[in-house]
């Protein structure tokens, strides 16, 4: 009488066949399927890692659409912003009325001081007839008013300034034209070879550079003497 399991052998005393393992839902474990399914799950999931890690390498656009990281340099040029504020020239206004001004001859052009009057006239001034000067020749005109006028140190800064530029003093004692008085004037012009039979508008403008000319020297025990001027207004 022997042990053996009669369930353990087939008809004719073959072995049995082994029963295939089962998995969930009766499918075999290492089935080729499950394979190839967890295959392409890896390969996907590297595929997708490495856009990412891709996406993050590059710079990503802002709003204004630069790019995230990009440095923009600008440059200011200071000459340019820099501003020069230049002291603006003030002009005094021409003073035509308060003083009678008087033109008197020191050119020794004669009936220069008479013209000259009527060109002052022309521009608005009160004038007085013109005289001659008592004083000795002079090449520059001076302008002198009378301090005792209100408004004559203003008229006469504007008929200095109609002439060119002329300089400017308040009058002397005794004043030097015929008859020794301003006889109501407020301004006396002492006309001079410079200024003399020119107009205001010549005057004004400035003159062209003109080459310099050498002065012959002094000679030695000679005297320069100035008479009077003795010519006619």
């Amino acid at each position: 009488m022997t042990n053996e399991d009669p369930a353990a052998s087939g008809p004719g005393g073959t072995p049995p066949r082994k029963t295939p393992r089962q998995g969930i839902g009766g499918s075999p474990v290492g089935s080729t399927l499950s394979i190839v399914l967890a295959v392409v799950a890896v390969v996907a999931g590297f595929l997708i890692l490495r856009n990412i890690t891709d996406d993050d390498d590059g710079a990503s656009p802002d709003a204004d659409g630069a790019a995230t990281g990009e440095t923009t340099t600008t440059t200011i040029d200071l000459a340019l912003a820099t501003t020069t504020l230049v002291p603006a020239t003030t002009v005094p206004p021409i003073v035509t009325e308060g003083a009678t001004v008087v033109v008197a001859n020191a050119s020794g052009v004669p009936g220069s001081a008479g013209r000259m009057s009527t060109a002052l006239g022309a521009a608005g001034f009160t004038m007085a007839e013109a005289t001659n000067a008592t004083s000795a020749q002079l090449e520059q005109s001076v302008v002198y008013y009378d301090p005792a006028v209100a408004a004559a140190q203003a008229v006469a800064g504007s008929v200095a300034t109609m002439m060119g530029g002329l300089a400017v003093e308040a009058v002397p004692t005794p004043v030097p034209i015929e008859g020794g008085a301003l006889d109501g004037s407020g301004v006396v012009v002492m006309l001079g070879t410079a200024q003399a039979d020119k107009t205001l508008e010549e005057l004004s403008t400035p003159a062209a550079a003109t080459p310099e000319t050498g002065t012959a020297p002094a000679v030695a025990g000679t005297e320069t003497t100035v008479a009077p001027a003795t010519t006619t207004a």
